[in-house]
């Protein structure tokens, strides 16, 4: 057990350390602008590039283990929109937002520091599946759902070419892309190049993390609504069991591939559930506390799952 604590406890406390600073500091939230920009466009994209390019050309080719993560995702995102259906009386607004909150993991932040923590370098390749992939899922689903619900006033041609902006310009995605595309070719960087997106991977981890726990500080936290601990229980619980069972049932995947997708599935609610809530103006303060509790009771969750992990059932 002090190895399962060892590996979650840098990880949950840099994020309460943020935590800690984001409400006692007087700094405005606006304050995060540059770190954000920092660990979105320059340090996690570093990291992926070089992780990537370092990965042995056949590992990048599997798309059985996209397909399968990512139909998942997308199951969890039906059941959670359904639930808000229920809860709200038909809202299709604010049942995307759940739907979202249940299905779209702190991936970004949280994911690749964990999983190469806890699972080694082993882990790289399908964190980075699971990043990009679930990311273009939710890049998709968020505008067709409100342009479905009459909150995007344009054509569907229009929603459409956002969408694709948005895929292919994401820094995440772009790295993943140069990457693998690196990988292919064989593409070493110059010694003083590697050695500085060394120094920029070292750096997303902590800084991802502590930028996470200032943002959660910094969001109101409201009355806990009734469907609010269904969907973190379908987050945090059922989500990843789906993972392990699709993974397992379709076969042939690398253990530590499936502890990665079940890793990364158990996450919290990512932050950013509550930016697409803002910038559609629905369900913002309930997308808060969603956010704000679920990565509050993933310490148990996540905790749960490293244990699994190091203790060999997955």
């Amino acid at each position: 057990m002090q190895d399962v604590i060892a590996l979650a406890f840098p990880f949950f406390g840099l994020i309460f350390l943020g935590f800690g600073a984001g409400k006692f500091s007087k700094i405005p939230p606006s304050g995060m602008a540059w770190m954000n920009f920092f660990i979105i466009y320059i340090a996690l994209p570093a990291l992926f590039f070089r992780l990537l390019s370092e990965t042995p050309v056949e590992q990048l080719t599997d798309l059985s283990y996209v397909a399968a993560t990512t139909f998942v995702t997308y199951t969890v995102f039906a059941i959670c929109f359904c639930i808000g259906v229920l809860a709200t009386k038909g809202s299709i607004p604010e049942s995307t937002i759940m739907a979202i909150g249940g299905s779209y993991s702190n991936v970004g932040y949280m994911g690749p520091g964990l999983t190469m923590a806890v699972l080694g370098p082993a882990a790289t390749v399908p964190t980075a599946f699971v990043l990009c992939f679930d990311n273009t899922l939710m890049f998709i689903l968020a505008p067709l759902m409100m342009a479905m619900a009459g909150t995007e006033k344009e054509h569907l041609s229009q929603t459409m070419k956002k969408v694709a902006v948005r895929v292919f310009t994401h820094p995440f995605i772009l790295a993943t892309i140069a990457g693998v595309g690196a990988a292919f070719i064989g593409f070493k960087p110059p010694q003083g190049l590697d050695t500085m997106l060394k120094f920029l991977s070292g750096a997303a981890a902590p800084c991802a993390l502590f930028a996470m726990g200032v943002t959660v500080a910094q969001r109101p936290i409201e009355k806990v609504p009734l469907e609010l601990p269904v969907i973190l229980a379908v987050k945090l619980i059922l989500h990843p069991v789906l993972v392990y069972l699709m993974l397992t049932w379709v076969g042939g995947f690398d253990p530590v591939w499936i502890a990665t997708a079940v890793l990364m599935a158990c996450l919290p609610p990512a932050t950013n559930v509550f930016v697409i809530a803002q910038q559609y103006q629905v369900y913002v303060n309930r997308a808060s506390s969603l956010v704000m509790i679920g990565t509050m009771a993933s310490v148990v969750t996540v905790t749960a799952v490293i244990w699994a992990i190091q203790h060999g059932w997955l």
